[in-house]
This record gives C-alpha cells, sequence and structure tokens, in this order.
C-alpha cells in the first residue's frame, strides 16, 4: 500500500493545489487595498486575519505538492503534511487569542470571525493531524481523510478570504483611497 497511497488522486491534487496557489496570488492583490490604511492597525489585523487564509492555503499547496511527487514514501508524507497541521493548529491558535483580544481602536470582531478564522480552522488541523497519523501508519482511510481536509481549508480560505475584501474594500473606499 506504501506507494499507492495517493495513486489516482493525481487530478484532485492538481486542481486542488493549483486553486490554492492561485488564491495566494489573489490574496496578495488583496494586501495591496491596504497600502492606505493605517500601517498598525493592517500589520495587527493581518497577523489575526490574513496570516491564517494564507497559511491554510499554504498546506493545501504544500500537501497537494508532495502527494504528487513520485515516489515519496507515506511515512515521510505523513511526516510532512503533520508538521504543515501543526503549523495551521498554531496559527489558528493564534487567531482565536487575537480575535478574543481584539484589535485596539476598532469595533469588535464580528461573532462569525472566532469560529471561520479560529475554532474551524483547528478542527480541520486536528483532522489533518490525524489523516497524519493514519497514513503514518498505512491505514486504508488516509488519502480521502487527507484529501477531505485539504476541501475544507480551500473552502474555509476561500470564505476567509471573501470576509476579508468586503472588510478591505469600503474601508478603503470610506478613507478616501
Amino acid at each position: 500500500m506504501e506507494e499507492l497511497v495517493f495513486h489516482g488522486w493525481d487530478n484532485f491534487y492538481l486542481m486542488i493545489g493549483s486553486a490554492a496557489a492561485a488564491l495566494i496570488g489573489l490574496l496578495f492583490v488583496v494586501i495591496t487595498l491596504t497600502s492606505g490604511l493605517e500601517k498598525s492597525r493592517v500589520m495587527t489585523a493581518n497577523k489575526i486575519y490574513m496570516t491564517p487564509t494564507v497559511i491554510h492555503f499554504g498546506v493545501v499547496l504544500t500537501t497537494s505538492a508532495v502527494a504528487l511527487a513520485p515516489r515519496v514514501p507515506a511515512s515521510a508524507a505523513a511526516v510532512l503534511f503533520g508538521l504543515s497541521a501543526l503549523i495551521g493548529l498554531a496559527n489558528a491558535v493564534r487567531a482565536c487569542i487575537g480575535i478574543r483580544v481584539g484589535l485596539p481602536g476598532q469595533e469588535p470582531p464580528h461573532w462569525t470571525d472566532f469560529y471561520f478564522y479560529g475554532v474551524l480552522p483547528a478542527v480541520v488541523y486536528l483532522g489533518l493531524l490525524a489523516a497524519s497519523a493514519a497514513l503514518w501508519a498505512l491505514v486504508e482511510w488516509a488519502a480521502y481523510a487527507t484529501a477531505l481536509c485539504l476541501l475544507a481549508l480551500l473552502l474555509v480560505g476561500i470564505r476567509d478570504a471573501w470576509d476579508l475584501i468586503t472588510w478591505i474594500a469600503p474601508r478603503q473606499k470610506a478613507e478616501g483611497h
């Protein structure tokens, strides 16, 4: 089973990895919309909101690349997936804390932010950790669990990117930029 873990998944990982890469590029465009806003506010908001979103897309891209790479042992893929999940989990926890503390001088975050930027991604990253452990143990459902987690991360990232742009654009216009 070790050599065949991701056999037949090529199209899925090519599609989802390409989508993540394109969305990372679009986030750089979104960042340019913050150019006229107060720098300290933008930097704090980026840590809480933008960084986790980029991490989601980065984990999807990295995991897809590893899954598509030829002859990567399942154990090596499991370690890389697990490390990616730990990085994502740490960022999700940081987002939860940052959202609970709030941004100085700004209105409180929307109640959904805590869940979509923090809690839901944390649950998905825990699922990816479980999928990594299953991959290490060569359990048959590991490929399906990994795919499900990546799809969930991509969808959460798309939702969060949409939330960011709908928050940034009106503020930029209101401040005359």
